[in-house]
């Protein structure tokens, strides 16, 4: 376990890069430039952008860049992460040769947890359904008693239901490594504001922390914005970044956020037995539906 001086107490960061499109080298050396400062400052979790490793343009280099959960490639930058946890974002190469846009949790020269990215966006300028298996469960990890994290990359946020699930996994804090271009969606939407909305909406609801790390630079023709932030369990801004490569880090109390859910119940009044129950009702009626058009 990670050792700190009070437990309910922890400093996070946030290292918000402009990741070398294919060059895992490269990358590496920024990793661990930024695992070094963050140590320096006392953070003992930190936040990379969704596949920090291999840039985010990365197309059918896919499959060149992947590698196993267990691959030296990772241990390596694991052995960096002596006495905090770093999570960073890479391909993973499953069993059966299915590839995952995943982010890994590593700490004191090891591999702890794995999300494997479950709504892969195929819409505006963003094509990870051509290249990647989509991820098949939700789970959370331990970074230290009381705190309890959950990862959920970019657009698994935007299915409200996946954060709803985290939460009522256990979830204290919640992990956004996300790759935000401001041409993403195209048309009027904003993805700035959209993701400052999304991400105060989802810690307030939730009486959680919400840490976001998004890479920074232009890429393709495509604007990475930057604007990484850490947001408080009451939904405020606790740091923000700008649009350049930096570190930004926040305290966070575990005081704070028992007493905002014991305010706000959301965890508590969810009522799964109705949720479940409701799910099978309508899977249910859209069987029926579907039976009754195939007989036409």
């Amino acid at each position: 376990m990670v050792q700190t001086k009070n437990p309910r107490q922890l400093k996070v960061g946030v290292g918000q890069i402009g990741a070398a499109t294919f060059d895992l080298h490269a990358n590496l050396g920024k990793h661990i430039e930024i695992i070094r400062e963050a140590r320096d400052q006392g953070v003992e979790l930190l936040l990379f952008p969704e596949l920090s490793l291999t840039g985010y343009m990365i197309g059918p280099a896919v499959i060149d860049l992947a590698m196993p959960r267990n691959d030296p490639f990772l241990l390596q930058l694991a052995t960096h992460a002596e006495g905090m946890t770093a999570i960073v974002g890479f391909v993973e190469e499953a069993p059966a040769a299915q590839f995952h846009n995943s982010a890994v949790a590593l700490r004191d020269g090891a591999v702890i947890f794995v999300h494997r990215k479950l709504n892969l966006a195929t819409y505006g300028n963003l094509e990870e359904g051509k290249y990647f298996a989509e991820g098949r469960y939700i789970d959370v990890f331990q970074h230290h008693p009381p705190w309890t994290a959950g990862i959920l990359i970019c657009a698994d946020l935007w299915n409200p239901g996946l954060v709803h699930l985290a939460a009522l996994h256990g979830c204290t804090m919640l992990l956004a490594p996300v790759a935000s271009s401001l041409e993403a969606v195209l048309g009027d939407f904003s993805n700035p504001k959209g993701w400052e909305l999304t991400l105060s909406f989802y810690a307030m609801m939730y009486s959680m922390p919400v840490i976001m790390a998004n890479h920074c630079g232009l890429v393709n023709g495509l604007n990475f914005y930057g604007q990484s932030r850490i947001v408080d369990p009451h939904g405020n801004t606790l740091a923000v970044a700008g649009n350049e490569e930096c570190l930004i880090s926040a305290d966070l109390d575990y005081e704070i956020v028992r007493r905002t859910r014991f305010q706000l119940p959301t965890v508590r009044d969810s009522n799964l037995d109705l949720i479940h129950r409701e799910i099978e009702r309508m899977a249910n009626r859209i069987g029926i539906r579907w039976s009754v058009l195939e007989k036409r």
